[in-house]
Order: structure tokens, then C-alpha cells, then sequence
């Protein structure tokens, strides 16, 4: 089968079999994974999303840094193609979506039948294949652990960027009323047709000073809910928006710098303060990540959440991992 393998750390832009400083090898005969266990479903890929995770890993400045050789991908969607002998939630043939560790960025991935989630009649399989991670991400930020309620006030930093998009939607379809953060027209004029209430764009304005404005014209008295995948200096400035009690929301920093959140003020303020590794429920938490994913794909399959898909490549054009890192 094609398969994807990172074979040494480096620029994740550099496609593969090209230059020999290219992490990548693109593999047009690896091997077809078997069915492990009796309860072993053996998935065609359809689609697999492009995360910020997958160019840190790439990098080798993820949290996580696998052995080499290895095959990088996390969600992904497809078809049953194989079942074990015991598996009962599937046959051949159904569309299905999933997320691993590593993995997806090949022909056909083998997964437990109980890590596998139906994707809903009339839902696109593309769009399901990047529904995991990022709107995964922001769902159990927002619903599980921030507990946003209608009426709250939510700011999203990086908001044209994968999971600060997914933020943006699932705040409107919990009733909240959504600050968005971005940098250029292109993105904000993106995230005002995505009904969001108020859009700072940093090339040309102030945050504090825009959200201050937008505040005072709906008579609000702050940010509930800051949600941050960003870091450095603009989760300082954020900071001064935030309401008494606040939540705050630490998903990750792209501008590669990380934050210094101030305890005395957070203990002043009585903010709480998330950390939000969502890969690691898996682990602790399994069945918030699954009830997490069968409400996005309900949503999916009633139009309260879409899917932009901005970009789409072949394994052998290389995934051009650089598009993802302008994306925040």
C-alpha cells in the first residue's frame, strides 16, 4: 500500500523522495496492515486532516515523539474494508471515522471496533476525516470542561486556524456570543460569513481596544471563556478582557512562545485555568472522547456544524505541511 513515513526529524515542507533533507519517504509497497485481534477492523482511508500536530511531530517538538521510522497522521475517515471473526458493530462497506495516535497517513489503517464511530448517512466521509481532532478538541474545551452556557461571552484566539474554527462554531451552537481573533481580510472576512458577533483582525487593530469597543456597544462587562491555541503576547493582552470568574482555555502555542499566566490575578479574578491535552483522554477519559464525537457527528449530520476544507493533497504531493502552519 502508499504510506507516508517519516524516516528522520526535519522541515515538514520538504516533499518527499526529493531531496534526501526531506523527513519523508513515500512508500508505494508497504505493507498492508493485518486484523490484530478478533475484534480488528481493517479501514480504507478516505481522507486524513492536517493538524499542527502533525507538523510538530514531523519537527520532533511534539509532547510526544515516536520512534523512528514511523507513519504520521491522527484522524481520519474510510470504508470497512476487513472485519475479525467477533466484531459486531460493522461490516465491509460502512463509512466510518476514527483518530489514532499515529498511523493515518496511509492507504489503510486497523483499528479495535469499539475505536471506530459510524458517520451519519448524507455526512461527506472528507469532512468526517477532520472531524476528530480539531472539533474534538474544542468540544471537550468548550462543552466538556469549560461548561459554555448561552449568552456567555466567548473569545477564540487564532480563530481561522483548524481548531480555532471548530471553537468559533460550537460556541455559536451553545448560544454564545463569540469574539474572534485573526490576522489579515481574507480570515476575517471568512469568520464574519461564519456569523460570528464580533472579528479583531491583528494586522490592522488593537485587541484590547476592539474588544473593549464591541463590549461596551452590548453592554457586557468582559470575556467568559478565552479560548487560546495561540500563546505569546496575545494571551497577555487577552487577559486584561477578562471577566471576574473567567475561563481560560490553554490548547497550545503557535506562535511558539508560552504564556506567563499570573497566579495572584488568577487568584484575585477566581479564573480557572484548563489545560487541554485532548489526545490524553483517551487514556483517563475514553468515554468523554466518545460521547464527544458522537455529538459532533449528530451535529454533522443536522447542519449546526460545517466542515471548511481549505485544501486537499495526495500522500505523494508531500501534504504540503507548511499550509497548516499559516493557517493559525
Amino acid at each position: 500500500m502508499e504510506a507516508l513515513l517519516v524516516r528522520k526529524l526535519g522541515d515538514p515542507t520538504l516533499p518527499p523522495n526529493v531531496s534526501e533533507n526531506s523527513p519523508f519517504d513515500l512508500s508505494t509497497s508497504h505493507p498492508i496492515p493485518n486484523l490484530g485481534s478478533p475484534t480488528s477492523v481493517r479501514v480504507r482511508v478516505k481522507a486524513t486532516s492536517l493538524n499542527f500536530a502533525n507538523y510538530l511531530q514531523v519537527l520532533g517538538k511534539y509532547q510526544e515523539k515516536p520512534p523512528l521510522p514511523f507513519i504520521p497522521g491522527s484522524d481520519y475517515s474510510g470504508v470497512v474494508d476487513a472485519v475479525g471473526p467477533n466484531v459486531t458493530k460493522f461490516k465491509i462497506g460502512d463509512p466510518v471515522c476514527s483518530f489514532v495516535a499515529l498511523g493515518s497517513f496511509a492507504q489503510f489503517i486497523v483499528a479495535d471496533q469499539s475505536d471506530l464511530f459510524r458517520v451519519p448517512d448524507g455526512c461527506d466521509l472528507v469532512a468526517a476525516g477532520a472531524l476528530p481532532v480539531a472539533y474534538g478538541t474544542s468540544h471537550v474545551a468548550l462543552v466538556h470542561r469549560a461548561q459554555l452556557r448561552p449568552n456567555q461571552v466567548l473569545m477564540v484566539l487564532g480563530a481561522a486556524g483548524g481548531v480555532g474554527l471548530s471553537a468559533v462554531q460550537i460556541g455559536k451552537v451553545c448560544g454564545a456570543t463569540v469574539i474572534a481573533v485573526a490576522r489579515g481580510n481574507e480570515k476575517v472576512q471568512f469568520l464574519k460569513s461564519s456569523g460570528v458577533d464580533h472579528v479583531v483582525d491583528l494586522s490592522n487593530a488593537n485587541v484590547i481596544e476592539s474588544v473593549k469597543g464591541f463590549l461596551k456597544s452590548r453592554k457586557l462587562k468582559g470575556v467568559d471563556v478565552l479560548y487560546d491555541p495561540v500563546g505569546g503576547k496575545l494571551t497577555k493582552d487577552s487577559m486584561k478582557l477578562l471577566n471576574w470568574g473567567a475561563q481560560i482555555l490553554v490548547i497550545g502555542f503557535a506562535s511558539e512562545e508560552v504564556p506567563v499566566i499570573p497566579a495572584n490575578i488568577a487568584l484575585v479574578k477566581n479564573w480557572t485555568i484548563h489545560g487541554l491535552y485532548w489526545g490524553s483522554h483517551k487514556i483517563y477519559q475514553p468515554n468523554v472522547l466518545g460521547d464527544s464525537l458522537k455529538e459532533l457527528l449528530s451535529w454533522l449530520s443536522k447542519g449546526l456544524i460545517t466542515i471548511n476544507i481549505s485544501h486537499t493533497f495526495s500522500l505523494a504531493e508531500g501534504l504540503a505541511f507548511h499550509i497548516q502552519k499559516k493557517a493559525v
